[in-house]
């Protein structure tokens, strides 16, 4: 049985009392920065991923690895250390937009992961249980069973679907450091997270200055985020919008995407045109208008559209829309949301058009553990039919990039099922079961 180091020994430590008393406020956790936390984090970090700025990898860190520590420490304690302006990257959204992401320096990534343990450490026991991005024993699925729960159980007749705009980009250094404040105040650490939020951003060489914001892709970036929401949304949404109102409410979060489920149409009406609104604005944040409204969603909304389908909402991938039962009780359903849908037929299309010349074995291969990550998210309850699809469309991709590889090599539509006999495609599996806690 592996035994828990110290460094983690101390961190369950805090996040014990961090547990049991609601209301601590630590001063002094700068020390914990020490040689053994930053070894222990760069052990933990991920050798494959991107690199920053300055081009080093984790390998080419451990060449001198005792002496990289022992100095980056040493920054640390007489504060003298400063990271880097991370380097921006680009990725495709389901929109068809680019999401830009930091990616910082190697020996940054370190210090971030370990003022993320420390900082998590402290917060994690004060977040709210409807929070659900980025946390641990936390995912999407179970973020998606809460919702479930809260239509299906509860008395939900609307839903308000939400989104805050650009809220990444937007996050008020000093709301959120105000937010950090309520439980941390060591001064020491408190600079060392101020230096990561304005630390900057390189992009097409040239610096753009971070006054504002937290940027995603930084190791640290989720965390922030999550105490900013726990302040902004999720407290007050428990504490001053709930007791208030006469009928039911919930709120589901996850990172920086929610949906809210209502009783009664005058409450949720209430909190879509007024709290809401309000209430972002005074943390210096909006609505995006676009992707925000209040529609008809429950038990009872076929009837109350008068024998229209009642409308859906998006979250966290999936198109959410009413049902029923074989026996004809009420239910929730999801399926692929569409535009994820292609995105990810477009992804692997790409994929098969630049790879098609790989050994058959290997095509496969890497398909097959395409597949299975796309299955385990995408395969809830409900949703086979759409994963089938999702695996029609990646075989028939197949077909056709494999006999663009040379005519010596073309199959034919009997040819290619033989080869798919040898060489099995993944087939469709439903991972996830909604109604398993």
């Amino acid at each position: 049985m592996k035994l828990p180091n110290i460094m983690e020994t101390k961190l369950t430590r805090i996040s014990e009392i961090s547990k049991i008393k609601p209301k601590e406020i630590f001063t002094s956790i700068y020390h914990l920065l020490n040689k053994d936390l930053l070894l222990m984090c760069h052990n933990e970090l991920n050798g494959k991923k991107a690199t920053g700025l300055d081009g080093v990898t984790k390998a080419e860190y451990e060449n001198d690895l005792e002496n990289n520590i022992v100095q980056l420490t040493k920054e640390l304690q007489n504060m003298s250390y400063k990271p880097a302006p991370a380097k921006r990257v680009y990725i495709p959204k389901a929109n068809g937009k680019l999401r830009g992401l930091a990616i910082a320096q190697y020996e940054d990534k370190i210090v971030q992961l370990a003022v993320k343990k420390i900082v998590e450490a402290i917060f994690e026991p004060k977040l709210l249980d409807c929070m659900y991005g980025f946390r641990p024993n936390r995912s999407c699925h179970k973020a998606l069973k809460a919702l479930n729960r809260n239509i299906e159980q509860g008395r939900v007749n609307y839903v308000v679907e939400a989104d805050i705009k650009g809220f990444f980009d937007n996050v008020d250094h000093k709301w959120l450091i105000k937010c950090i404040e309520q439980h941390i105040k060591d001064p020491r650490m408190i600079r060392l997270i101020k230096r990561f939020l304005i630390a900057g951003i390189m992009e097409d060489g040239k610096y753009i200055k971070t006054e504002q914001g937290t940027p995603q892709g930084s190791i640290l970036s989720p965390v922030l985020a999550n105490i900013y929401m726990h302040y902004v949304l999720a407290l007050w949404f428990e504490k001053k919008v709930k007791p208030n109102f006469k009928g039911e409410s919930y709120i589901t979060i996850y990172a920086d995407d929610y949906v809210c489920c209502f009783q009664y149409k005058q409450e949720a009406e209430l909190f879509y045109k007024t709290l809401l609104p309000k209430r972002l604005s005074k943390f210096n944040l909006e609505l995006a208008k676009e992707k925000t409204r209040m529609l008809l969603f429950g038990t009872f909304a076929e009837q109350n559209t008068k024998g229209r389908k009642p409308e859906t909402f998006d979250f966290l991938g999936f198109t959410h829309y009413c049902s029923k039962s074989r026996k004809g009780k009420f239910r929730v359903k999801r399926k692929t949301n569409c535009k994820k849908k292609k995105m990810q037929i477009k992804e692997y299309k790409n994929w098969i058009k630049l790879n098609r010349n790989l050994p058959l074995k290997e095509i496969i291969r890497k398909t097959n553990e395409k597949l299975r990550g796309y299955y385990q998210y995408f395969g809830i309850t409900d949703n086979y039919r759409m994963i089938s699809e999702y695996y029609w469309n990646v075989r028939t991709l197949i077909y056709k990039w494999l006999n663009r590889r040379s005519q010596r090599k073309s199959y034919t539509f009997k040819q290619f099922e033989k080869m798919l006999e040898t060489y099995p495609l993944l087939r469709p599996k439903i991972y996830v079961n909604i109604y398993e806690i």
